[in-house]
Formats: C-alpha cells, structure tokens, sequence
C-alpha cells in the first residue's frame, strides 16, 4: 500500500468519523508530509519500519531545529495514523514504544488590567468606522476567553438571552475544538461593543457582500465576507502596536488573561474550566500556578519573617 493513500484515507477518517476542525486536519497532514519526505529521502517502505527507525526520524526532526513542542506534535501524529494503518490494514505499528519529550513548564503570560483596558481603548479612533468591529473582537476576546478560532467562526444567531435568578443576560455560543459548544455569558462591556459594530457597520460591509454564506457570519471584513483568522490576528497586533506592547501580545494572550484574571477574583476553577471549554481541569489548574506565584511574591516582599 502506498503511503499517500493510507495518508489520505486517515485524514478523512479525522474529518469524518471523528469530527476534527479543518485547523487540526491540517496540523497532521503537515505533520505527515515531514515523515513523507523523510520515507522518500531514505528510500524507506513505511509498512516495513521498525521502532529504531522510527526513533530515527524523530532524531532528524531534532537535528533540524524543530522545536520541542513541534516534535511532540509530530510524534503524536505519527502514533495516531500508525494506530489507525494497524486497525484498519494490519499494519506494524513501529511507534509503540515512543513517548513524548519533556518539556519544561512554561506559565502562560496574561497581561495586567491596566494593560487589557490600554489595548481596548487604542480601538477608539474617532472617524474610523474599522475601529467599531476592532473593539468588540477585542472586548469578545477579553469578555469570552474565546479563540480567535472560535471568533471568526461566530455567526448573529450565536447571540442569545437566557434568564438567571430573574435577570436577563446576553450569552454566547462558542464552537471550540472537536466542534464542541459552549454558553457563555457576555458581559455589558462587549455587548454594548457588538451592538455598536452591529448597528453603525456591519450593515455597510453587508451591503457589499455577494455571498448568501457570509450574511450569517457575526464578523464581516469590507467586502461584506467572513472575518479570517489572519484578519482578527493583525486587529489584535494594530492594538499591540499601538500600546507599546508589541511582541507581548496574541489573541490567546486574552484567553490567558481572562482566566488569570477570574481565578484572582475567586471564580470557582470548575466555572472557570467550563468557561473555557477545557475537557480537563488539569488544564485549567496551570493558570491557578500564576495565582499562586502572585501570591509567593507578595508575601516575600510583605512578611517580616519572609526571607
């Protein structure tokens, strides 16, 4: 069996069966492209790989620079699709005694109040209609912890009202990894920001627009079509720029924030990990870690017993 095909057949059992995003499709399909070139390179049948063979392709990827993470990723690929070819075409599966690197542990950044609030006002430029749609990204990032995956893919109708203990409040549907959804509530700084950018210019891109698919999407760019990723990512840099804070911020460094910044105000971690979408709360528990650093610093600058 040719490799390519096996290639193929296993990214759309990814897409198919197991419903992964068209971001993730195309991680393991680069992933596997890199252990294409390098069956090709070395004239190697990929159905006749041992686990030293395998180790030395993940010795390559080292040799080339790649980093760690980006390794691990690859790694994890390969085992997957090995799993797969061995279910589906009784294939060796060479990968079994693979495991990934040990990174070391990296705290997200978040950002300070005073450092999200200076990049939400560099939106306010008088005369600049742009400027509208700029700020409820940014206030939807911030208010939401949302991806910017997660963003660009909203649509109107994600918007919605639900009643709590009496009070109306506006909520939002967001689709994360594994096309799975989530409600979060949206609080009175982005609404008012959506219903600006709704009410003065999304209606002036919609015009504009000569697509049916695109009118149902929440973010428009001028041509009256979906916001890209890449679009909702420079938003973010202009802003970055804008505030002297360039290099220090991405549209997941609001996720960070927004996460660090409820745990510091004694949001619950389980709240926090539905919030989020996280499967695990071992993944929310990293941002609980800056918390704690916080509070090491103050008490070792405070105490008089301290050091």
């Amino acid at each position: 069996m040719q490799f390519e095909s096996a290639r193929k057949s296993f990214l759309d059992h990814l897409q198919i069966e197991r419903g992964l995003s068209a971001n993730s499709i195309a991680a393991y399909s680069r992933d596997l492209s890199k252990f294409a070139d390098y069956l090709a390179v070395h004239g190697l049948d990929f159905e006749k790989l041992d686990s030293g063979t395998v180790t030395e392709f993940e010795i390559s990827l080292k040799e080339s620079g790649l980093a760690l993470a980006s390794i691990n990723r690859a790694i994890s690929a390969l085992k997957t699709f090995y799993k797969y070819s061995s279910r589906e075409y009784s294939i060796f599966d060479p990968t079994t005694e693979m495991s990934a690197n040990r990174l070391p542990r990296k705290l997200p950044k978040a950002l300070t109040i005073l450092e999200i609030t200076s990049l939400l006002n560099s939106t306010e430029r008088i005369g600049d209609l742009t400027a509208l749609r700029d700020r409820a990204i940014l206030e939807v990032l911030y208010g939401t912890g949302a991806r910017v995956s997660e963003i660009v893919g909203l649509n109107v109708a994600d918007l919605g009202k639900t009643t709590l203990i009496g009070d109306e409040i506006t909520t939002l549907k967001l689709r994360g990894k594994g096309s799975k959804e989530r409600i979060v509530p949206l609080g009175s700084f982005a609404k008012e920001a959506i219903e600006n950018y709704l009410v003065r210019l999304r209606p002036i891109y919609l015009e504009k627009s000569k697509s049916a698919k695109s009118t149902s999407a929440l973010f428009l760019n001028s041509k009256g079509t979906r916001l890209s990723r890449q679009s909702a990512w420079q938003t973010v840099i202009n802003a970055a720029d804008a505030t002297g804070l360039t290099g220090k911020v991405s549209p997941h460094v609001f996720r960070h924030s927004y996460a660090t910044h409820l745990l510091d105000g004694g949001a619950d971690i389980r709240v926090v990990q539905e919030l989020l979408g996280h499967s695990s709360v071992t993944t929310t528990q990293i941002y609980t870690l800056i918390t704690i650093d916080k509070v090491r610093e103050a008490y070792a600058s405070a105490h008089p017993r301290a050091n």
